[in-house]
């Protein structure tokens, strides 16, 4: 008897869910860079420093929707749920079909949503979920090797998905991404991180 449909999709679902559990983070994170070199923008992950840096500034206490844009293989996305309140909401968005399988074999966390969908359209998945704005977020996409008009698109979205005094936080291999978000928030605050391969520019820009 043939599978319907239904369970064929389910099945081959259920396949890469098993075959992206059985690689290692930095197995992925590389296959992530080969596949989609535009979207992930490093061969490495963050490191330690960094992450510690760039989460430094957020009110963890007045944090109830915190979003991600390009999780990977979700290096922020532990540290932030060890941060958030057991109410609080991280929505991590990939465009990358292989890491959002990943995450949710990896983080069986409630807390948790990936989806996998584009960071243009976070007020749509913001609504999909329930929300109307969310406290942070957070990116690593490579602004400066987007396609054209994507980045400016994602932070005018993001200046509009943000409520009143939270912040975008960005870190960036290159200064550029500053002329992307710098029309849509009057206060960026700037910083670098040089224990990190390569070394980081950060930037935080606040929705006053």
């Amino acid at each position: 008897m043939s599978a319907t449909p239904a369970e064929s999709a389910l099945a081959r679902s259920q396949k890469r869910r098993r075959a992206a559990a059985s690689v290692g983070p930095l197995g992925m994170f590389f296959k992530g860079f080969i596949k989609h070199p535009v979207m992930v923008g490093s061969i490495i992950p963050s490191s330690g420093k960094l992450i510690e840096k760039m989460l430094s500034r957020v009110d963890w206490a007045n944090t109830k929707v915190f979003v991600e844009y390009g999780p990977g293989v979700g290096t922020f996305c532990g540290p932030i749920l060890d941060r958030m309140a057991p109410d609080a909401m991280l929505i991590a968005i990939d465009t990358n079909p292989d890491f959002i399988h990943y995450l949710r074999a990896r983080l069986p966390d409630p807390r948790f949503v990936p989806v996998e969908g584009s960071a243009a359209d976070v007020r749509r998945i913001l609504a999909d979920h329930g929300h109307d704005h969310a406290d942070y977020i957070l990116s690593g996409l490579p602004f400066s090797t987007l396609p054209p008009g994507v980045g400016p698109r994602i932070a005018a979205e993001t200046h509009g998905a943000l409520r009143q005094g939270g912040a975008f936080l960005v870190y960036q291999f290159s200064p550029k991404v500053r002329d992307f978000i710098a029309p849509h928030f009057a206060r960026i605050d700037h910083d670098y991180e040089l224990i990190n391969i390569p070394p980081a520019q950060l930037y935080w820009a606040w929705k006053d």
